[in-house]
């Protein structure tokens, strides 16, 4: 009798232990960026040998803002996502880091995004594969950012296929344009547009876009569609155009009277990781 209470003490224990979500913060000094950058780690609380799913956001300071916390303690407890660790990044100068590797826009900002993706696959990649248990596939790791961030997280899933699998692009600044903008050419010099046009072979990753109807007001070609939409979905004709199928190699989350800010971002973060 004895024995079978121990039992039933021991398994509730482990059942109460992966109801819990453990957030820890670091500060980790990064030679590629010259600075130290700080880390928030989202993870359940399971046994150390259980293997976990990676989501590196960059923006990071912004989780909190999302309700990150309470969102994945329900999730992990009601066992509606898969055990994952969830890696913050915050932020520096978000103009320079944040961008196109190798293709700084025609202001030259974003001339520190190798900088950044170096910092990601180099530093905070090994750190954390040293300290949790995740998953070696590319396919069972994702990586995801807002707004500029989530520029940056395609270019870094886009050129480190064999690292990220999986890109969330929550809002994108798809604007980012190698030319300043002519009125008779609206749409032309899109970067991330442009460079995905002219590749040969589609890296293998899959993509999941969000924008808000209210993201913004402006309309620079006046087809009645904000940019912050009409710059997704044209990039997403572009992939149907490469061949790539919608659900399968990419989807899109349009959010009604979605703004550009993280309580907008927060309603489908979830969602987003469940995807991933």
């Amino acid at each position: 009798m004895y024995i079978f209470r121990y039992i039933r003490q021991l398994l509730g224990s482990i059942a109460s232990r992966r109801q819990k979500l453990l957030v820890r913060s670091y500060l980790m000094p990064s030679e590629h960026l010259g600075r130290d950058v700080m880390v928030d780690v989202y993870r359940p609380a399971l046994p150390p040998w259980r293997l976990l799913n990676l989501a590196v956001f960059n923006d990071g300071q912004d989780l909190e803002r999302m309700n990150l916390r309470e969102q994945l303690q329900t999730a992990f407890k009601e066992h509606s996502l898969s055990p994952t660790v969830v890696i913050g990044v915050h932020a520096g100068d978000r103009m320079r880091e944040y961008g196109t590797t190798g293709r700084p826009d025609y202001k030259g900002r974003g001339d520190q995004a190798g900088a950044y993706e170096h910092f990601l696959i180099e530093e905070l990649i090994p750190w954390i594969e040293k300290f949790y248990n995740v998953y070696q596939l590319p396919a069972r790791r994702a990586i995801a950012g807002f707004s500029l961030g989530g520029l940056n997280a395609f270019d870094v899933a886009w050129r480190n296929p064999g690292e990220f699998g999986v890109a969330g692009v929550f809002s994108g600044s798809l604007w980012w344009r190698s030319k300043a903008f002519r009125k008779d050419q609206p749409d032309a010099n899109l970067i991330v547009h442009n460079y995905v046009q002219k590749t040969k072979k589609m890296p293998k990753i899959r993509l999941w876009f969000m924008a808000g109807t209210a993201d913004e007001e402006a309309d620079r070609n006046n087809n009645g569609i904000i940019d912050a939409i009409d710059d997704t979905l044209q990039l997403l004709q572009i992939l149907k155009e490469k061949g790539q199928k919608e659900e399968e190699d990419f989807t899109y989350v349009e959010v009604k009277n979605g703004r550009h800010e993280p309580e907008t971002w927060g309603t489908v973060v979830l969602d987003f990781l469940k995807w991933a």
